[in-house]
Order: C-alpha cells, then sequence, then structure tokens
C-alpha cells in the first residue's frame, strides 16, 4: 500500500499567490507556475491558477492541495492582492473569507487579520525574493466565512472567515497537531477573556448540557473532542485552578480505564467497565444493554444515580491522578438526551 500524500498549508498557498502577484506588480507579463521556499528551506511549486494586474495592484490565485488529508480547505482557492506602499514595510488585510481576530490569546493580536505568524513570515520571504519595497497584502479565501463556521475559529473569537495557517508549510495526512493547537488555542482564548473554572466536554452535546445545568459563559465551555490526556496536560501548564469534566459515561469512563485518546479506534468500549462496577456494587440485576447508554438505561431507576455517582468518582480519580492533584477537579455524566446521571466533587464553582 502506497504512503498517504502530503500537501501544503493555505500559509504556503497564501506566499505563492502574494509572490505571483508581486512577479505581475513589478512587470512580468505572465506567471503559471511560481516557486517559495518553506520554512525549513525546501523550495516547492505551485501552479498559478489565475492572475491579473493593473498599473498600481495585482492579484493571484492558488489552489490548495492537502494531498491526503481530509482537510477542510482542501481545493479551495487562495488569492492575494498587492498594492505598493510607502517605504519597506508588508502590511498584511483580511480580505473575503479570511477571519480578522476579536479576542486576545492567539498568535496576533486583536484587531490583526488571521494570519499566523509563521505564514507571515513567508509571505514576506517570497515577496522578498522579488522587490525590497513596501507592500499591501490582502489574502482572501472565496467561501472561507461559510467553511469557517465549520471550524474553531467562532469560539476562538476570529470573526468573518479562516485562519491562516501553518508552521512548515506542509500538511500532514491524517495527523492530530492541528487539532491540539486548535483545542490549546481554545483553552488560551478563554483563558486569556478571563475564565477561570473552564467546562471541559467531547463535543456539542456535553456543550448543549454543560450550559443547560450550569450558567456559564459560551467561552467557559471548551470541546476537547478526544484529546483528553493533551488537553489535561494543558490544563496544568496553564495553570488553571478548578475544572469541571463533563460529558457522556461512553467517553468519560474511558478516562477511568486509564485511556486519554477517547476515540473509538484507538481505545477499547467503556461497557465492560461500567458492567463490572455496576454488578460488583449491585449484585443479581440482570440487565443486558450492549451500549453504556442502553445499560444504564435499562438499570433500575432507583439504584441508577448512585450507580452513576460511582462511575463519575472512578472518573474523578482517574483526572485528579492526571493531573498530579494540582486541579480542583468535579466530574458530570450526562446521557445522550442532556439529562444529568451523576456526579463527583465540588460543583459549586459551576452553579
Amino acid at each position: 500500500m502506497s504512503s498517504l500524500r502530503s500537501g501544503y498549508t493555505t500559509g504556503a498557498c497564501a506566499a505563492a499567490a502574494a509572490k505571483a502577484a508581486a512577479l505581475l506588480l513589478t512587470g512580468v507579463a505572465e506567471v503559471k507556475k511560481v516557486e517559495i521556499a518553506l520554512p525549513d528551506g525546501e523550495r516547492v511549486r505551485f501552479p498559478v491558477v489565475w492572475s491579473r494586474s493593473e498599473p498600481d495592484r495585482a492579484e493571484a490565485a492558488v489552489r490548495k492541495d492537502a494531498g491526503d488529508d481530509p482537510d477542510l480547505t482542501h481545493q479551495a482557492i487562495v488569492k492575494a492582492r498587492i498594492e505598493w506602499l510607502p517605504g519597506e514595510e508588508v502590511e498584511f488585510r483580511a480580505g473575503e473569507g479570511v477571519g480578522v481576530v476579536t479576542k486576545p490569546g492567539l498568535a496576533v493580536p486583536p484587531g490583526e487579520a488571521a494570519i499566523n505568524p509563521v505564514p507571515r513570515q513567508m509571505i514576506r520571504d517570497s515577496l522578498r525574493e522579488v522587490t525590497n519595497r513596501g507592500l499591501r497584502v490582502t489574502v482572501s479565501i472565496p467561501d472561507g466565512q461559510a467553511l469557517a463556521a465549520k471550524t474553531f475559529n467562532p469560539k476562538l473569537g476570529v470573526q468573518g472567515g479562516l485562519s491562516i495557517l501553518g508552521t512548515t508549510g506542509r500538511v500532514r495526512p491524517f495527523s492530530c497537531p492541528a487539532l491540539q493547537e486548535s483545542l490549546r488555542c481554545s483553552l488560551r482564548v478563554a483563558l486569556a477573556g478571563g475564565v477561570r473554572n473552564p467546562v471541559f466536554v467531547p463535543g456539542h452535546i456535553g456543550e448543549r448540557a454543560a450550559h443547560r445545568h450550569f450558567r456559564l459563559r459560551p467561552e467557559q465551555v471548551i470541546e476537547v473532542s478526544n484529546e483528553w490526556g493533551y488537553m489535561l496536560d494543558q490544563a496544568v501548564l496553564e495553570k488553571i485552578p478548578r475544572l469541571l469534566v463533563l460529558g457522556h459515561p461512553g467517553k468519560l469512563v474511558k478516562l477511568a480505564q486509564g485511556a486519554w485518546d477517547t476515540h473509538s479506534s484507538r481505545s477499547g468500549s467503556a461497557l465492560p467497565f461500567v458492567r463490572q462496577t455496576a454488578l460488583r456494587h449491585f449484585p443479581g440485576q440482570a440487565v443486558q444493554g450492549t451500549t453504556v447508554e442502553g445499560f444504564l438505561a435499562e438499570w433500575p431507576d432507583d439504584t441508577r444515580p448512585a450507580l452513576a455517582d460511582m462511575l463519575a468518582q472512578r472518573v474523578l480519580e482517574a483526572v485528579v491522578e492526571k493531573t498530579e492533584g494540582v486541579i480542583n477537579m468535579a466530574v458530570v455524566l450526562i446521557n445522550l438526551q442532556g439529562d444529568r446521571l451523576g456526579g463527583a466533587g465540588d460543583l459549586g464553582p459551576w452553579a
């Protein structure tokens, strides 16, 4: 079986489009391909989809190829418009479909175009291969605003479109670093906004349940997907004083089993642990559920809260041990409808 094909980031594409436009602006008649340097020094060539020039400005577009990665922006058009400025500085603007940062805690300050530092440097370096004059660079991604609604950007405080990202210029297929970086940014944005007692949830069901059962600010609830080990480590690094872990036992009980990546392909089912705990404390029951949700739904009503509290306590013990006891932790378990099943720890800070 052949290895998966890597691709290029929006930052690399923006740098290529910017260089193509700069070449036109300095008098090159036509640019069909353009070569840029990636941060590690490797030089790569990009086809130019289209380009056009006017006396004081030029535009060019590159189509993003993310390789075999299921990247949201695969095949998206990344455009750059270049205009002369007095002096020698390179100024960055957000065009159509590229967001603007509105909250502190990200790699660029509020009010700036959401073009991260490494892509900015790649663009500068690419332009300096053409001219040392001052330039305004406006980066655009048609349909970027619609695509951004499917990303973490709205929660991160990036409004109006996508971020121009990438630290190496390359997209590695099916890798976790991009997701982890987005999750880390979510936490840092929340902390920069004054949040001191965040709530970690696996996904949308947990997010809705958290707001239903507790009075929380929108940015206080952080979706961690399956990256529990990584995000708990980040919580320790950020010296968070209090943390609530809330979610379905089908996910969270995996933490009690020592599975800190809860993806179904990388962790076992929580059902055996749930069944074993239930029958050890409440022997004689004949519940046969084939999922955690089904098992708990079939469990007798009179002892279900006690069983859920026991499971929450086991999760609590695991996350306290994982974080070496430096964070005041609490756990709440919910069902798929968002109803509260049980909990452990002091919930006062979130009540």
